[in-house]
């Protein structure tokens, strides 16, 4: 959930570094930062609690020097938010600097036994841990000053004794003083990648920080070991010693990640949506055929058409989206579906037959939970299929087939965009396995004349920001909230209040309207709003009945209806209007107003919308 970066080559290391930093707050902003290494051979360390921007003010009254330098953003796990608890972490007699993201297991007894070897302990990190560990091993090596004739050879053999020793996950920077031409960055289950240039390179936890500085990119595999120097790369394998890495096309440009006019990434990325919803279905339908078609399978037809079983699996939006994709796919394609919570799935063990398929759904690809599920379900012999956003990321590279949302990049820290392009996709796979089951030609065409239709719905959608903004202004200040929603609209529902709670730290929950009633309407009060999604579908006339029964004890009612309603609009305080489309794609089009509302009761109470506290992007740890 930290973020990291690393620079060798011929510019000032500090600038890049900050820039990067910036690019990787969403990782976390409880501390940050960073450290090079002078042309006078010296450590120079500059860190602070809060945000990149105090980082930069500090850095901007006391520079540092140098052509080689590591930086982070941290989101705290052990120990709390301070400047001592920051990274970067010096080990030894500052003899190397570390930045770390990931989760330690074991560091309290390896920092018991450095102890007793002498060591002291300035911080309550697991990563100081890991600093004065590699420290302890470089000191029983004779290493030589010139080491680079060897190609590092016998540091790479201290890195590798060190990390033998460590139980968790590590993504991992490393600078020594006495080898200030090598970063050695190392990889188990925290992302990074390596940004290739003109005589530099450059290290980060995921590209964004590279668009503008170089399009080539390495991803780094669990259990390998960079040496990066300023012209040339070399990877190596736990097991397999020096390994080729392919090069890869940063498909984004540094425009992508800016805000683009707007004053927070999350509004800009909620306006993105009808060309994210574009992109993730181009090339996927299928008009010949009347179906969709994907790529990433890597199971023939006749293997998909014996599967009687899916799983899906994933956390926070992605499992909302998980619990769309079933009610779509049962309805679609009459093909049972279970979504499991990824933290549950992993310690569980359910019953699996031989043709049962399981589907992580992730927007970065790294969060920790989901991978851990997926690799129980490859142990047990599931073919897997991945869905997520951020190419070559672990999950893209570990399931046995899958597919990308193409939805861009997504900065800001609540999911919007991700949603909305992962529920199209679970649209196109319930459309792909109902043709594959039972589906006629006629309705195939009918279901990708909807899904094309899809882009404008949501364009027309979003013209309800002012409307929107005047009802958040209207309750901004009440702190519970209700989202109701049946149906394809009940994870609509789950996803809104999570939107609501993660931004604005309003206590929200949503449920099944029917549900109501047992339990959640003792709730009801005038400083209770409560969203109910209402577009025209079979069950409309019962979700009526819902609104008419909080409306009976006094409870304000927000409701969200297709163009043209009449008998909801008399009934609810407030009326959000969306266009009308097809039942198993209204979850694309409801959520939108909840997104928007969400967004601008978070602004109109003061908080910060893209970076909410205790939240990061990307939960590389469990």
């Amino acid at each position: 959930m930290c973020g990291i970066v690393g620079y060798i080559g011929p510019r000032e290391a500090a600038d890049f570094l900050v820039t990067g930093l910036r690019r990787l707050e969403y990782r976390g902003y409880d501390s940050a930062g960073v450290a090079t290494i002078t042309p006078e051979g010296e450590f120079a360390v500059v860190k602070t609690t809060g945000r990149i921007d105090r980082l930069a003010a500090q850095l901007a009254q006391t520079p540092v020097h140098g052509h080689i330098g590591i930086g982070h953003t941290r989101w705290a796990t052990h120990g709390a938010p301070s400047d001592v608890n920051a990274h970067p972490h010096l080990g030894g007699d500052a003899a190397l600097a570390v930045v770390h993201n990931g989760v330690i297991e074991n560091f309290e007894s390896l920092k018991q036994r450095l102890q007793a070897e002498g060591y002291s302990f300035r911080s309550a990190t697991d990563t100081e841990v890991i600093a004065q560990l590699i420290d302890s091993c470089l000191k029983r090596q004779e290493l030589a000053a010139d080491m680079a004739a060897v190609d590092y050879q016998p540091l790479v053999a201290v890195v590798r004794e060190a990390l033998s020793q460590l139980q968790g996950t590590y993504g991992l920077a490393i600078l020594f003083r006495r080898w200030p031409e090598v970063i050695i960055a190392a990889r188990l289950g925290s992302p990074l990648v390596v940004g290739i240039g003109s005589d530099e390179h450059f290290v980060a936890s995921d590209a964004s920080p590279l668009a503008g500085f170089t399009d080539k990119i390495v991803y780094l595999a669990d259990h390998e070991l960079a040496v990066v120097t300023a012209d040339n790369l070399r990877v190596i394998h736990r097991d397999q010693g020096c390994v080729h890495h392919d090069v890869h096309v940063l498909d984004f440009q540094a425009g992508d990640i800016a805000k683009g006019g707007y004053a927070h990434y999350m509004l800009k990325e909620i306006f993105e949506q009808p060309e994210s919803i574009e992109n993730v279905m181009r090339g996927r339908l299928d008009h010949d055929a009347a179906t969709s078609k994907f790529g990433g399978f890597n199971l023939t037809p006749q293997q998909l058409r014996t599967a009687n079983r899916i799983i899906m699996t994933g956390c926070g939006t992605s499992w909302h989206a998980g619990l769309v994709g079933e009610y779509q796919i049962e309805s679609l394609a009459r093909l049972p579906v279970e979504v499991e919570y990824a933290s549950e799935l992993r310690y569980r063990n359910p019953p699996l037959d031989n043709n049962t398929l399981v589907f992580a759904i992730t927007q970065s690809g790294e969060t920790a939970d989901t991978l851990a599920a997926l690799r129980e379900m490859k142990r047990k012999g599931c073919p897997t299929l991945g869905i997520c956003n951020v190419v070559g990321s672990t999950i893209a590279q570990e399931t046995d087939g899958g597919f990308y949302l193409r939805a861009g990049p997504e900065v800001g820290v609540a999911s919007t965009k991700a949603f909305t392009s992962q529920c199209t996709l679970l649209a196109m796979l319930a459309l792909y396995f109902g043709r594959l089951r039972h589906l006629s030609f006629a309705a195939g065409m009918r279901i990708i004349e909807q899904l094309k239709a899809l882009p404008e719905h949501v364009r027309e959608s979003l013209a309800c920001n002012d409307q929107v903004q005047r009802i958040a202004e209207k309750y901004a200040h009440c702190n519970n909230f209700l989202y109701l929603g049946r149906q394809f609209n009940f994870p609509t529902a789950l996803e809104g209040a999570l939107k609501l709670k993660e931004i604005s730290y309003i206590h929200a929950e949503g449920y099944p309207a029917a549900e109501m009633k047992h339990g959640p309407i003792a709730l009801v009060d005038a400083q209770t709003p409560s969203v109910f999604l209402l577009p025209h579908g079979q069950v409309y006339g019962k979700v009526i009945s819902n609104l008419q029964e909080i409306k009976a004890r006094g409870g304000p009612v927000i409701a969200v209806v297709c163009r043209g309603d009449d008998e909801a609009s008399k009934l609810a305080d407030d009326v959000i209007e969306i266009p009308a489309v097809e039942e198993f794609l209204q979850p694309v089009v409801t959520v939108i107003p909840l997104q928007l509302l969400a967004y601008h009761i978070a602004v109109a109470r003061g908080c910060d919308v893209d970076k909410p506290r205790n939240l990061a992007k990307s939960v590389t740890v469990e």
